[in-house]
């Protein structure tokens, strides 16, 4: 995706790359609503935690789509 449609990799994006790398367990972004606590919302506080530095036009529109 560029910055405009909200950076990161779209589901057929992620389907075609773990068919390339066999074993990876890439995912995609957490966008919509979580339960406190649940898996996904682990996954989330872990990406803004990682990306915090972020400064580029990409790495904020990521951040953004993830809800950080």
């Amino acid at each position: 995706r560029t910055a405009k449609e909200g950076a990161g990799m779209t589901a057929k994006g992620v389907k075609e790359y773990r068919k390339k790398n066999p074993g990876s367990k890439l995912k995609t972004a957490v966008t919509g609503k979580v339960k406190p606590g649940s898996k996904a919302a682990k996954r989330r506080k872990s990406f803004c935690a990682r990306s915090k530095g972020w400064k580029s036009e990409r790495g904020l529109a990521a951040r953004k789509r993830w809800k950080c």
